[in-house]
């Protein structure tokens, strides 16, 4: 299996890694925006199988991937205003959202700041408050070690000088509901790569904490966050798996009812990051979908 996509560096305030998939040049364009810990990496599966109908871009948010963070701030809010560059500067018309999990909660939000350049959102298990089922006590304690200052830099220097780089990519893996024995090896391998090829080790976890507390911190207090759902112009197609450990599917649920005009799509069996879990199926989805919804004259109009 070879790598999907070409590659390389934009200067957006800092570089970003970019990955381009190329696709239909008739068709809308689409930018997939991966989650807190992700990289492009998470749509080696999902990407190819909608280039035959989308043009489609993936980008790594600072301090993730490849995008070296430097100095830059990694709140969501700072990567919100990284995805809106990214769509000026590269993308240059109207586009499709794709954000998984954090990402979700990024195009969220800069699909409501920018509703002449969004033309679609789909939000795969995105990042969302509520939901009456208590929620998994292991994500549970791990985002409380994370959002304590000092604890979360010294679990993830412990976890890294214990464990080997595959050892946390399947770990990580197991978490969102992907058994990585069911992946494709190399999707799993050049996971590994990406952890053994950073350069900037402590400013990597540095941006992981500061985009894992931003995140936690709009969880807490979502009034934005729901004001910014209201915002929201473009079609919405809302997918969760009903076995998602870090998002309950009560939450999606809820959020799907507040917003009767989006399209909501429960996957069942499945996790939290179904675009490597059951990339056919959702592709199927997000085709029918963006058929429907989005056209290519649709997005440039």
């Amino acid at each position: 299996m070879e790598q999907p996509g070409t590659g390389r560096t934009v200067d957006l305030g800092g570089p970003v890694h970019v990955v381009d998939y190329g696709g239909a040049d008739d068709g809308p364009a689409v930018v997939l925006v991966h989650g807190l810990g992700g990289s492009h990496g998470n749509w080696d599966l999902l990407a190819p199988l909608l280039t035959p109908t989308a043009r489609v871009w993936a980008l790594d948010l600072p301090g993730f991937g490849r995008s070296e963070p430097g100095r830059r701030r990694t709140t969501v809010q700072a990567n919100v205003g990284v995805l809106r560059d990214f769509l000026r500067e590269v993308v240059g018309e109207p586009a499709v959202l794709v954000g998984n999990s954090m990402g979700g909660m990024v195009s969220l939000f800069t699909a409501a700041a920018e509703r002449d350049r969004v033309a679609g959102l789909v939000l795969l298990d995105p990042a969302l408050p509520g939901g009456r089922r208590r929620l998994d006590p292991l994500v549970a304690a791990t985002f409380a070690l994370y959002a304590v200052p000092g604890v979360g830099e010294r679990v993830l220097r412990l976890r890294r000088s214990r464990q080997t780089p595959l050892t946390r990519v399947r770990a990580m893996l197991e978490l969102v509901g992907v058994d990585p024995d069911e992946l494709p090896a190399p999707v799993v391998d050049r996971a590994v790569t990406l952890l053994e090829q950073r350069e900037d080790v402590a400013g990597m976890d540095r941006a992981f904490l500061t985009a894992a507390r931003s995140l936690l911190g709009i969880l807490l207090d979502p009034r934005h966050y729901r004001a910014a759902m209201a915002r929201v112009a473009a079609p919405v197609l809302l997918v969760q798996g009903d076995r998602d450990r870090l998002v309950p599917v009560d939450a999606a649920r809820e959020v799907a009812r507040q917003h009767p005009h989006w399209r909501y799509e429960e996957l069942a069996g499945v996790g939290h990051v179904p675009q490597l879990q059951v990339p056919d199926r959702l592709a199927a989805l997000v085709l029918s979908w963006l058929g429907e919804s989005v056209s290519g004259p649709a997005a440039r109009s």
